[in-house]
């Protein structure tokens, strides 16, 4: 692994204190915050300049931990057992304890469990964290660390270098409602389970 248990330690550190960490993924670059602490998810939309009616997704280190902050069916545990972790975000019903900052007041919550040595090593230290792209809203998203934007870099308490990443964002799906809300990576096998089962 190409992070240290240091920078590691660094970057939990940072979050717990309700700063901003980049962190790679197996898509893209993503951007984390406390999930849970409604300022530090408003620092997120501040440093991406996104409007707060545009939910943001969060992350665990494993499928089954989201279960705590969100509530699935029998057919949202399989497809979550089936695709998680990877490159798939799956939309759930939220639960109570789940701010509203972070769904722009919806009822419903993105979930994603990243397939990435660095990104799962600091969820096993602090999670949940927003999952989001780790750019200005409207700009490209960051598939290595030396491209990050400068003004938005200044946000950042730390930086995680994982290398280059791969670039398509994850799919978006909504199981519940056999929707796919955004094509990304692995869509096609996404859009394959969920034909299966309707």
């Amino acid at each position: 692994m190409r992070v240290s248990d240091d920078e590691l330690a660094a970057a939990a550190d940072a979050i717990r204190e309700g700063g901003l960490v980049v962190y790679p993924t197996e898509t893209v670059y993503g951007l984390a915050a406390d999930a849970l602490d409604p300022e530090a998810v408003a620092s997120v939309f501040d440093a991406k300049g996104r409007s707060r009616d545009e939910p943001l997704s969060f992350a665990f280190p494993d499928w089954e931990d989201a279960l705590a902050y969100v509530r699935v069916g029998e057919t949202e545990r399989a497809f979550m057992a089936e695709f998680l972790p990877g490159p798939v975000t799956v939309v759930c019903a939220k639960r109570e304890r789940v701010p509203d900052v972070l769904t722009g007041g919806r009822d419903r919550v993105g979930v994603r469990v990243p397939d990435h040595e660095v990104a799962l090593a600091l969820l096993e230290r602090v999670a949940p964290v927003t999952a989001t792209s780790a750019n200005r809203s409207g700009q490209p998203s960051v598939t290595d660390p030396a491209d990050l934007d400068p003004a938005f870099r200044e946000r950042v308490g730390v930086v995680l270098d994982g290398g280059e990443t791969p670039g398509t964002e994850s799919t978006v799906v909504d199981v519940a409602r056999a929707e796919i809300l955004r094509r990304g990576a692995n869509a096609d096998a996404v859009a394959a389970w969920l034909q299966q089962r309707a």
